[in-house]
């Protein structure tokens, strides 16, 4: 109970400091606001909530593809596939990527640290490996990757799917 009271004390000091220094242009940026915090104390025995990535601050700007689904047929169960989304800023900001995330570890995207120009181009390199995907016969396979970037709204989904088959063992008929 002690801990719950000191962590609230300290909250609301914070937060009103900062609501105190909120005039002083130079740290508005620098801050953040006194509503994104929480006044909820941490339980640690909790499990971990996942975190949102941050959307970038600033505009926004418009983040267009050329092709946001990308089918890669009919692969073996322990291919990798490796393909590179091409997409332009046709926005009039700069293009501000904070997070790219594959829907399961099988799918690492890469991409673009630097902000992106309007009118420039930009590339992001999706990896996915099938290994224990696939099936006999064949499995459909979809996979997302997950953009969050300073657009509207802020999360972009790009598709990388396909068939993962598998062989049949050799002793299986036995």
């Amino acid at each position: 109970m002690k801990k719950v009271s000191l962590y609230s004390a300290f909250v609301f000091a914070l937060v009103l400091s900062l609501a105190s220094c909120k005039n002083d242009k130079a740290s508005d940026s620098a801050v953040p606001a006194p509503a994104t915090m929480s006044t909820t104390p941490t339980n640690p025995s909790a499990p971990a909530a996942t975190a949102t990535p941050a959307v970038p601050a600033g505009p926004a700007t418009v983040m267009t593809f050329t092709e946001p689904t990308f089918d890669f047929g009919n692969i073996m169960d322990g291919d990798k596939v490796e393909h590179v989304f091409s997409f332009q800023n046709t926005g009039k900001e700069p293009l501000i990527i904070s997070n790219a995330k594959g829907s399961c570890g099988c799918t690492v995207p890469q991409w673009p640290k630097d902000p992106i120009k309007p009118g420039d181009s930009g590339e992001i390199k999706v990896v996915y490996n099938s290994k224990n995907k696939g099936k006999v016969g064949g499995k459909n396979e979809t996979k997302t990757v997950t953009i969050t970037a300073n657009t509207n709204p802020p999360e972009t989904r790009l598709i990388i799917k396909g068939i993962v088959d598998k062989e049949e063992a050799a002793d299986a008929g036995k």
